[in-house]
C-alpha cells in the first residue's frame, strides 16, 4: 500500500507554463465514487491506470495505482462509469503538477505537490495562489460528479 500526501492549491497565473518540464493530456473518470474511496480509471497520453484512493486524513489518503491495456480503460470508461469524463492537460514544472481543466470545468486550473512528509516545507512558485488541501469541492470526485466548478468563496 502507498501512502500519497499532497497539497492542492488554485493557480493564479499561467507562469508555470514556461518552467514546464513535460505537458500530458489526461482524460479519466471513476467506477466508484464513496465518502470512504473511490475507484478512477485515468489515460494518461496512451497510458491507462486504474486507482483506488482511501479517504483523506488531511493530506494523506492510501492510494493503489496499477497499469492497465489502454483499451480496456476505454471500455470500462464507457460501460461502467458512474460520473461524467474529466478532460485536462498536465503540466509537470518540477515538483508541481498543474492541471488545467477543460470543457465544464474551464478555466479551473490546480495544482497539487507531492510530499514525503506532512510536515514538509514547500517552496511556493509565483503562480500559485490559495491552497484547497481538504476542500472537498476541489477533488477530482467531486469535480467529475457536479461537472461544475465550485462557487467561489
Amino acid at each position: 500500500m502507498a501512502k500519497e500526501i499532497e497539497r492542492k492549491f488554485l493557480v493564479k497565473s499561467d507562469s508555470y507554463r514556461k518552467s514546464a518540464d513535460s505537458i500530458h493530456q489526461i482524460i479519466q473518470t471513476y467506477l466508484s465514487v464513496s465518502p470512504e474511496s473511490t475507484v478512477r480509471i485515468r489515460i494518461l497520453d496512451e497510458q491507462a491506470f486504474i486507482t483506488v484512493k482511501s479517504k483523506n486524513q488531511g493530506a494523506t489518503r492510501n492510494e493503489w495505482e496499477y497499469p492497465i491495456p489502454s483499451d480496456d480503460a476505454r471500455e470500462m470508461i464507457a460501460a461502467c462509469a458512474c460520473s461524467p469524463v474529466i478532460e485536462k492537460t498536465r503540466y509537470r514544472a518540477g515538483r508541481w503538477e498543474i492541471d488545467e481543466f477543460h470543457g465544464t470545468l474551464a478555466p479551473l486550473v490546480v495544482a497539487e505537490i507531492e510530499l514525503t512528509d506532512a510536515d514538509e516545507p514547500i517552496e511556493v512558485p509565483d503562480f500559485i495562489g490559495r491552497e484547497v488541501t481538504g476542500d472537498v469541492r476541489y477533488y477530482n470526485s467531486v469535480l467529475a460528479s457536479t461537472g461544475e466548478l465550485p462557487p467561489l468563496s
